[in-house]
């Protein structure tokens, strides 16, 4: 029986989700304990199933459908943490809330289901638990009386369904071709060289409902208009359920590997996320809509990292951004809390200090060149690095070359924006700033070289399976020297702009590049106006199916009059069907 305790994580949080949902009313203000026990004892059930794993191997569990792994432990360790996190935080923050039992019980219930996914042996029963997230998230909107927010439920179900749709015919599909939905026999299977010309077919499906749950462009629009709900049902979103996309990627990591193309295909839609959602970011005016595009650009990096091989890597970034979102989540909704106890607040910039302090704050750092050079050195030496490392100059002591280049590239990224956003300290001697870069630079490489290493082989311990996949992500030398050069030439760029800027000079640009800002700016601020085309795509595919629809009733409804193979009662309901089929045009959808 001892081998069944990792079941554990799993109930205490469904018992407490069905007894607050059956009985909440009745326990009364009290309730919130329940749920904060079943998630605490979750939390310590799954860190004794990660230690039990470390130590021991994978816990097969197939015969109930239950196969906990490196990968399952981790998932199970980050979703109780930040479940528990959740709870204890809204036990005041939701206090003042009507049908607060209702919440909590939808938080357990969530946390539930988050644990059998990552959990699940076989591919069905994956999607089962993928399904359910996806009507959970539809029941967390928690304010239905708010039309705002029920439009939004409503976007987000309906996105979510047209990934579910690819997500279950890859499913199909990888049934007919393998003959099985368990995921190790998959593996196996799938390493059959007859069986390989469909996996990239199968992946693209798949990664298409990783897509719409994760956020990703051109599926991402249902992620700002899920805002609407309380801040602790977006910190477990953004925090938990919206990582569900990368944590499949990695489950079905040897499927992925056996195929370049998908692999490419990733990368393209991630880098697409990224630069999207990290430029609609700048121009919000709302702090949760601010961190909501946050997240969009997180995923895309964490997707792109898939992309190019680095499944580890990717879970990595997916634990760091969950617990990082989710407390600056719970930190907004404490700020929106305290703005609605006290009128006043947030207090105007000009009243935030006195005059007297405002006048004998330091003077604006002028430009220094130890700064400048810093930052412009530490910045372009990686690209350089890089690029002898690429090419098999460098003998770096690591597993494997090109995760070394990979791991390196993302060094150099996000040492570059660290860097940049320290140059622009001011009232701060140069020399500490530059010591500042200096330290960024060495924290990030330790980080990504270490820990993001060590990660790398903790989830994949086989002999050459983490190196296999950066090998069939590898892009062609001229397309990587391309894009490391793009990228080098936009960071000196930057640098070239702040000397410029420093030394009282101005850079004069074509005029079509001040319209370009313009139309970019607005392009942004609207969304990119995928919302307007998705509508009307919406409402002419509804005008589409009504017509349709009719002209088959027309031309089937004779003929089953003529039949006496149909029933009155088929009859009936058949034209029940044909009456209610203008209603289409009322959907909201269509509004």
């Amino acid at each position: 029986m001892l081998q069944y305790y990792p079941l554990l994580i799993i109930f205490p949080p469904l018992l407490a989700g069905i007894i607050i949902g059956l009985f909440g009313k009745r326990i009364g203000v009290k309730v919130y304990r329940i749920g904060v026990l079943g998630q605490a004892v979750a939390l310590g059930v799954s860190l004794l199933t990660l230690h039990d794993v470390i130590t021991h191997g994978a816990i097969n569990l197939s015969q109930l459908g239950f196969y906990i792994d490196r990968l399952s432990a981790v998932m199970s360790v980050l979703i109780t943490m930040v479940s528990t996190l959740i709870s204890l935080f809204s036990i005041r923050y939701m206090q003042q809330e009507r049908g607060v039992a209702w919440f909590r019980a939808l938080l357990s219930l969530t946390t539930s289901v988050l644990l059998c996914m990552v959990s699940a042996s076989n591919l069905l029963l994956l999607f089962i638990f993928w399904q359910l997230l996806s009507g959970l998230l539809y029941l967390l909107s928690y304010n239905y009386s708010h039309p705002e927010t029920m439009r939004g439920a409503f976007k987000t179900y309906t996105i979510l369904r047209v990934g579910d749709v690819a997500f279950l015919a890859g499913i199909i599909l990888a049934y007919s071709v393998y003959g099985t939905l368990d995921f190790q026999q998959i593996f196996v299977r799938s390493a059959d060289v007859q069986a390989r010309s469909a996996v990239t077919v199968i992946t693209l499906l798949i990664f298409i409902g990783a897509m719409s749950k994760s956020a990703q462009f051109p599926m991402h629009i249902w992620l700002p208009d899920a805002l609407y709900a309380p801040t602790p049902v977006h910190a477990l979103l953004h925090a938990g359920i919206i990582n569900a996309g990368g944590f499949l990627l990695n489950r079905l990591a040897p499927l992925y590997g056996q195929s370049s193309t998908s692999l490419h295909v990733v990368f393209v839609i991630g880098l697409i996320t990224t630069l999207l959602g990290s430029s609609m970011m700048l121009i919000q005016n709302d702090i949760k809509k601010t961190l909501g595009y946050s997240t969009i650009g997180q995923m895309g990096y964490m997707i792109m990292e898939c992309g190019l091989g680095a499944f580890g890597l990717a879970v990595f970034h997916l634990i760091a951004h969950g617990l990082f979102k989710a407390t600056v989540f719970l930190n907004c909704g404490n700020v929106i809390h305290a703005a609605r106890q006290e009128p006043r607040l947030p207090t105007p910039i000009f009243l935030q200090r006195p005059a007297e302090a405002v006048s004998s704050l330091p003077p604006l750092r002028q430009f220094s060149l130890l700064t400048w050079l810093t930052g412009l050195i530490t910045t372009l030496i990686l690209p350089l690095v890089l690029m002898l490392a690429a090419h098999g100059i460098l003998k770096m002591p690591l597993a494997d070359s090109q995760g070394l280049v990979v791991f390196l590239f993302f060094i150099w990224v996000t040492s570059s924006q660290a860097i940049l956003s320290l140059y622009r300290l001011h009232g701060v001697a140069s020399w500490k700033v530059a010591g500042a870069m200096l330290l960024t630079l060495f924290l990030i490489a330790v980080t990504y070289l270490w820990a993001a290493e060590g990660f790398t082989h903790f989830l994949y311990p086989a002999p050459g399976e983490a190196a296999s996949y950066f090998h069939a992500a590898a892009f062609p030398d001229w397309l990587f020297n391309a894009f490391v050069g793009a990228n080098a030439f936009a960071i000196t760029l930057g640098w070239i702009l702040i000397y410029a800027k420093g030394h009282g000079r101005t850079i004069q640009m074509p005029a079509w590049i001040n319209a370009l800002q313009v139309r970019l700016y607005v392009l942004f601020l609207n969304r990119l106006y995928l919302d307007v085309l998705y509508l009307k795509l919406g409402r002419r595919f509804t005008r589409f199916a009504y017509r349709v629809g009719l002209i088959v009733l027309s031309l089937i409804l004779p003929l089953m009059m003529g039949l006496n193979g149909f029933s009155f009662v088929e009859i009936a309901l058949f034209l029940g069907v044909a009456f209610m089929m203008p209603l289409l045009e009322l959907i909201p959808w269509t509004q």
